[in-house]
Formats: C-alpha cells, structure tokens, sequence
C-alpha cells in the first residue's frame, strides 16, 4: 500500500520515460517506496529519480528502443559499464556515477523483492573508487568569530537578520548541526528558557540528542527577542525576511559576506562549521564514539576521518612551531 505522503511525493515527479509501461509502473512504485516505507529525504529520491531517468534515456539508445522490465532484469555488466561510461563523457565524477549505480540497485533490488526477477549484472560491478579529501575546518578564533553577532557590525540589514544568521551558525558549530538540521527546529523545539537539549532527525531518519550549550541558546533567544513575525509552535524556528521558511542558501550567502569581511578562506562555508565541530572536539579530548553520536553518523568509519585532520594540524604546527622545523 502506498501512503499518501509517498504518493504525493512520486506525483510530483517527472514521469519515468522513455520506459515501457510495465517497467514505469514499478519504477513510480519504486520511488512511492522510497519516500514513504524508507522514508528517504526528498532530496535523495530526487536524486535517484533523476538518475534512473538518465539510464532509461540512454537504455533507449543502448537497446534501441525503450527499455522494458524484461530489459531491466536482463541487464549484463557490460550493459552497465556502457552507462557508466557514457555519463563519464559528459562529466560526471566518480561520486555522481557511484550514486547513480547505488540507485539503480536500490531499484534492481526493489524489483527482486516484488518477484519480478534478479539483476545479477550488480553483484559482477563495482563502483567507481572515490578519492575522498580531508573535511576542512576553521580554526576556532575564526569559527567563534564567524557565530558572532558583532562580526556582522556594519552591514546594512535589519539587526533580527543579522541575529538570526548568527543563531543559525552558532547551532552549527556549537551542536555540530547540519544546516537542513538547524533549519528543520520547529519553534516548540528551541533549546531555551531552560531547555537544553535538541532531538534531531538526520539523514536516514536517524535520531539523535544533542546538547546545546548557553552561548547558543543566548544566540537562539536573541534572535526569537528581535524577530517582527509571530512564530507558531509548530512552524519552523527561523524565517525569512518575509516571514516563511528560510532557505539555505540565505546563510551561505551571509558566511559568504562574512569571508570577505573577515579575510576568511573559500573553504569557510557553513558546513565547515560542522566540521570545526568535531575536529575541535576531537583536538580537547573529546571520545570519538561520543562524536559520532553527536554528528549523527552511521559508522564510525565516517567520524574517523577527523583523527586524520587532527593529526594533519598537529604536524603543522609542530612543523612551525620546532626551531628545526623551520
């Protein structure tokens, strides 16, 4: 049975051409699975969407005429390498074709499961190596500098704004939030008046505590103090310049203000916050399986890459700082 939210999100997609209608149907019902039962975020069934309509319009080609369901479970692993290959000539990177092969085989096993058949081209391929960089942090005057309300002296916006991106940013640093997580509280769920702890749902529906420390909450409240617009309990926390949800790409816009103001690196995003979080944790002392917890990560394997920047940093400044160093 398909719930209407999931429903709702597969209509509101494009259609899944060019595909036989058998082959259509399931890949809706695929995405109606995805939304509602798995409950993905909707940026991710976007994603996979989109990349199963890449492969039906290059399948069309492939195959010569739109691809069926006996197609699909038919396909071989030179039928993939062919994708593959294909959408590395237009450009696409290693991450972008292992996220469409990881899509495709949430579809192929989504078939197998409703006795549709098995695709064992799958089990033969593996996914293109992704070379992964190390997180770039702030340091922590920048990052404690880039959360606070006076930095922003100056700028010719009104001062709940002003307030309310620094509220945004000190959840990101002082809690470690992702900035969909921050902009997803809801006014009920702000961590003041004695309230200092936040239940976030991450990615993947995963939930987590996370304690927020007083500059935060002082933050949070002055900015609930200088906001003109009543916020309801059960609507979003932060809003914008005319009172609806607030968008992303708003405090990316206002870090990106802030680099140029404060002779910040490009690498000075929001989401690096993030992870000045846990490498300036990690760098006091702070346990490992404790910051995993409080990033929301699956696997610890995720948070151990901070061990590696904080020994990149150590090294630095042992490079700097020893008289043979220089």
């Amino acid at each position: 049975m398909i719930i209407p939210r999931a429903a709702e999100a597969a209509s509101a997609l494009p259609e899944f051409a060019p595909a036989g209608p058998e082959l259509a149907v399931q890949a809706r019902d695929w995405l109606a699975h995805l939304t509602g039962e798995r409950r993905v975020s909707p940026h991710t069934a976007a994603s996979y969407a989109r990349d199963l309509r890449q492969f039906l319009h290059f399948a069309a080609v492939h195959f010569g005429k739109p691809a069926s369901l006996a197609t699909f479970t038919s396909l071989t692993a030179a039928d993939l390498r062919a994708f593959l290959a294909a959408r590395r000539g237009t450009g696409a990177g290693s991450r972008s074709l292992a996220r469409q092969l990881a899509g495709l085989r949430s579809f192929a096993r989504f078939l197998e499961r409703n006795g549709h058949g098995q695709v064992l081209a799958f089990t033969a391929l593996h996914p293109p190596k992704i070379q992964r960089g190390l997180p770039k942090p702030l340091r922590a005057d920048a990052a404690c500098l880039l959360v606070q309300v006076e930095a922003r002296a100056g700028e010719d916006r009104p001062p709940w704004i002003i307030a309310r991106d620094a509220a945004v940013l000190a959840l990101l640093y002082g809690a470690g939030l992702r900035i969909s997580e921050a902009l997803a509280i809801k006014r009920s769920e702000a961590p003041v008046g004695g309230h200092d702890v936040l239940t976030i749902v991450g990615k993947g529906q995963k939930t987590r505590s996370v304690p927020v420390i007083a500059p935060v909450q002082q933050a949070i409240e002055a900015y609930i103090a200088l906001c003109p617009y009543a916020l309801p309990p059960d609507k979003p926390l932060f809003v914008g310049a005319r009172g609806g949800p607030l968008g992303p790409r708003l405090i990316q816009l206002a870090v990106e203000r802030l680099r140029g103001a404060l002779g910040l690196p490009d690498s000075a995003t929001p989401h690096a916050l993030r992870h000045s979080f846990a490498t300036h944790l990690l760098g006091a002392g702070g346990d490992l399986r404790t910051i995993q917890e409080l990033l929301g990560h699956a696997s610890l394997s995720t948070t151990q890459i901070y061990t590696a920047v904080d020994s990149v940093r150590l090294l630095e400044a042992y490079r700097s700082a020893h008289p043979r160093g220089r």
